[in-house]
């Protein structure tokens, strides 16, 4: 990773790494936390949010895929488990986090999707997003 991302930014990074790993290989938390605090740079990251997001997503996954699925065009285990983790985290902070702006959630999601996913998964998760984010910050959109 490189060494001008946010810490914010390497958090994100990790929870989406994280959630791969649950969705793959259905490791658990503690798993999951064991192994992210291993990994050199893990520290530069905003662990308090990390963990947040993490502990969140995995908790409403059932919960957040439903508010995912009617704006996705396939079965949620024909997308990508990436784009999965992508899509749960992004859609976990627009429901639990409004101190962050929807825009920014929406623009992290892209970034980690052109970091981690297919050629054209973030325009795939953008769409998806866009489509959610009304519904979750009806106030906020309406704003723009």
């Amino acid at each position: 990773m490189s060494g001008s991302k946010s810490p914010r930014r390497r958090a994100r990074e990790f929870v989406v790494q994280g959630l791969y790993q649950h969705l793959v290989a259905g490791q658990d938390v503690a798993g999951i936390e064991a192994q992210a605090a291993s990994v050199p740079g893990f520290e530069k990251g905003d662990v308090e949010l990390y963990r947040a997001l993490l502990n969140e997503a995995l908790r409403q996954e059932e919960a957040l895929r439903d508010l995912l699925a009617p704006h996705i065009d396939r079965q949620w285990n024909e997308v990508s488990p990436i784009e999965r983790g992508i899509l749960l985290l992004g859609a976990c902070e627009l429901k639990s986090h409004p101190e962050t702006p929807y825009r920014v959630i929406i623009n992290e999601a892209i970034e980690l999707a052109k970091t981690f996913g297919g050629t054209d998964g973030h325009k795939f998760v953008n769409g998806v997003l866009d489509k959610l984010a009304p519904e979750l910050r009806p106030a906020e959109t309406r704003a723009r």
